[in-house]
């Protein structure tokens, strides 16, 4: 149980107060907090129940599950990594297989799981071709049993369907966000490499609704001078590495789409980066074209590396006006923003107009959902169906909700531009969406925070974690220099002025050396000890430099929040307080 308490208290630490202030008072979001269980026709609209698959392949004789891109991806590291007889053919053919991996359908994934031999890594069975297995629980709500849902695969489904009272609750203007903290849930076959891959898992996610047209953000000036690792999707192409670039550079290029997705990559990177990840181990990946989804504009992963290689934390993707039209047309209400004109302008627009009585003479009892198809298509399809009228008389058009083609004719329906005053603009915003994957910045964080340190003797290697004061579990410990009644006293006082302050801190007054106190906390990460030697004073130790500074007691409390809170730094601290030099502080 011990093991486990830092990790839930990082969590919280990360994904509250430094997530919180970071990003929702920053940028003045709404905070929403959704259900787990999302009824199915939610996540039907999304594309999550048809979509939301990995392919999957069985061990033909225990039943034994495994990931199918799994076994193909650890072949071909394996090969590449330990197989010294491979020739350079054969080394740039497994190389090619790792560039396409996600993009190869079940078909091109059972042939080349064929083709290498690969079979069950337990038991060296041979495998089944690979199927779909979609990777949201199912559950059932109510006691009746016939609604279907699922346990949430993300948090952002809650925020979509909502949008319509958030635009409300914020004035009807955008831009805005909205974020949300909370649980996920995805039925991964293969759940391995810690809390890398799990079937439950704290999420993070902003939507941040913008117009279309404008994507411009005012505080982009405020990032735009960041230097970081970036590896556009031309360099991954053409074999090289992420190299370092200017974030206005990439956005004024065009190689980050737009300054709202550039100012969020930099914000993700400020985020990253305080919290205490090493700025040389991060870098910001442009999805290729084969892993973005069609509706996509543009999409970036924060990858950090870790002993596993380099783990996509973040994504930050603008994700077009797909979602909020997916479900306005599932639920057929209008998740749109309007634009008021100062003076009413003439525009042309593209009028559909289909009529229902040919309509319900043809289909009858599916006439709804013909008549909501026509109306649901885009420019280009309402185009394209005019000219085909026109010239043949008829044509075939799928209605999604019938699953089928159907005979549309020229009395049908009527197409035409006309010029039109409007006095305002009615748009369905796109999303900029950032989501965080908790756990996996966590694992790296203690990857990155670990280090190790002689003792003053030299005879043994210290363990410490180098965790920032923004996102240590336990900010600071209070210790009596020895078993006195009167320290302990005044310990006492310091601890309850450290909880009135809100600082997390340990009290020890046991009576094991002071060296040994300060080894244990630097292993549990803790930035700060406050040292109990007099009554009047005490000393604050910085756990990395080791150094002292000595404070009157009723201050101890005050510079210890100064700093944890991000209102000041160890170093003013530093040249403020008188120095206290001590060699306890080396043990």
């Amino acid at each position: 149980m011990a093991l486990r308490a830092v990790p839930l208290s990082l969590t919280s630490s990360l994904s509250g107060a430094s997530f919180f202030q970071h990003f929702v008072l920053e940028e003045n979001m709404l905070e929403v907090d959704c259900p787990c269980v999302t009824p199915e026709i939610v996540l039907k609209a999304s594309g999550h129940v048809d979509k939301f698959t990995d392919l999957m392949v069985k061990d033909e004789k225990t039943g034994t599950c495994y990931r199918a891109d799994h076994l193909l991806k650890d072949f071909c590291n394996e090969k590449l990594q330990k197989d010294l007889s491979i020739s350079p053919e054969k080394a740039a053919e497994l190389k090619r297989v790792l560039a396409v991996l996600d993009d190869l359908s079940a078909e091109e994934l059972g042939a080349k799981i064929k083709e290498y031999g690969i079979i069950a890594p337990d038991t060296k069975n041979p495998l089944s071709d690979p199927y779909p297995f979609n990777l949201m629980f199912q559950t059932s709500i109510g006691p009746s049993g016939l609604s279907p849902g699922y346990m949430r695969p993300e948090t952002a489904q809650g925020i979509f369907v909502n949008f319509k009272d958030l635009y409300y609750y914020n004035g009807n203007k955008l831009p805005f966000a909205a974020a949300q903290i909370g649980q996920a849930f995805r039925n991964e076959i293969s759940p391995r490499q810690g809390l890398l891959r799990v079937r439950e898992f704290t999420l993070a996610e902003i939507e941040h609704f913008v117009d279309p047209e404008n994507k411009a953000h005012p505080k982009f000036s405020d990032v735009a001078n960041l230097e970081f690792l970036m590896f556009p999707r031309e360099e991954q192409m053409s074999g090289h590495a992420a190299k370092r670039i200017p974030l206005g550079e990439a956005v004024s290029r065009g190689t980050v789409n737009n300054e709202t997705l550039g100012y969020f990559i930099g914000r993700v990177y400020l985020f990253l980066t305080r919290l205490g990840i090493d700025k040389n181990r991060l870098r910001f990946r442009q999805h290729l074209a084969n892993e973005m989804a069609h509706y996509a504009a543009d999409c970036w992963d924060a990858e950090i590396e870790c002993s596993y290689g380099w783990i996509e934390c973040v994504g930050i993707a603008d994700r077009s006006a797909y979602d909020l039209r997916a479900h306005s047309e599932k639920s057929g209400v209008p998740l749109v923003a309007q634009e008021k004109f100062p003076e009413p302008r003439e525009v042309e627009k593209l009028f559909i107009n289909p009529v229902k009585k040919e309509l319900g003479l043809a289909f009858k009892g599916n006439q709804r959902m013909v008549v909501e198809a026509l109306e649901a298509m885009n420019e280009k399809e309402a185009l394209g169906m005019k000219d085909t009228l026109e010239s043949k008389g008829e044509m075939e058009f799928y209605v999604c909700t019938l699953e089928k083609n159907v005979t549309i004719k020229k009395n049908m329906v009527t197409i035409s531009r006309e010029i039109k005053k409007e006095h305002q603009r009615v748009f369905t915003p796109s999303v900029i969406e950032p989501s965080f994957g908790i756990g996996r910045i966590i694992f790296c964080l203690f990857e990155h925070s670990f280090y190790m340190r002689p003792s003053k003797a030299g005879d043994e290697q210290l363990n410490v974690f180098r965790f920032t004061p923004l996102v240590a579990p336990i900010k600071c410990t209070v210790f009596p220099l020895v078993q006195n009644q009167q320290y302990e006293e005044v310990a006492k006082v310091i601890s309850q002025s450290l909880t009135t302050a809100g600082i997390s801190h340990k009290i020890d007054i046991t009576g094991t050396s002071i060296g040994k106190r300060y080894a244990r906390t630097d292993e549990l990460g803790v930035p700060f000890a406050i040292t109990v030697d007099s009554t009047s004073s005490v000393t604050i130790r910085e756990r990395d430099s080791k150094d002292q500074i000595r404070v009157n007691v009723e201050r101890a409390a005050s510079v210890v929040k100064e700093v944890t809170d991000g209102r000041t730094t160890w170093a003013v601290v530093w040249s403020t307080f008188p120095h206290h030099s001590s060699g306890s502080a080396d043990e």
